[in-house]
């Protein structure tokens, strides 16, 4: 997950609720969710080194169910096992509809 990052205009610290800055509501300094959540990140990435190819398989058998659990749409799964140094590297991208429930998916995996 990408860290988020925000910062405002003024060089002065918030102390009153008068002072808010425009990604915020007036009512509570809250940062409207449509700022951090704009749909623009909805792809999921796994990348892990197994042992064997069963075990990457039975992995990539396990996230994919988690995924269609997940998804309101059909997610897209896109996975590639490799023979590296030290075993077998298995990536996968899983993007779905929409941001929400890709930060559900990424939650549900800690």
């Amino acid at each position: 997950m990408s860290d988020v990052t925000m910062s405002s205009k003024s060089t002065q610290p918030l102390h009153s609720i008068n002072k808010c800055g425009a990604e915020e509501t007036a009512a509570c300094c809250c940062v409207d969710v449509g700022t951090i959540m704009d749909n623009t990140d909805c792809t999921a990435t796994y990348s892990h080194v197994f042992e064997t190819e069963a075990q990457a398989k039975e992995m990539l058998q396990a996230l994919t169910e988690r995924a269609r659990g997940v998804e309101s749409e059909p997610c897209e799964i896109t996975s590639r096992i490799e023979k590296v140094e030290g075993g077998v590297e298995l990536n996968i991208d899983f993007t779905f509809s929409c941001q929400a429930e890709t930060m559900i998916f990424q939650l549900a995996l800690r």
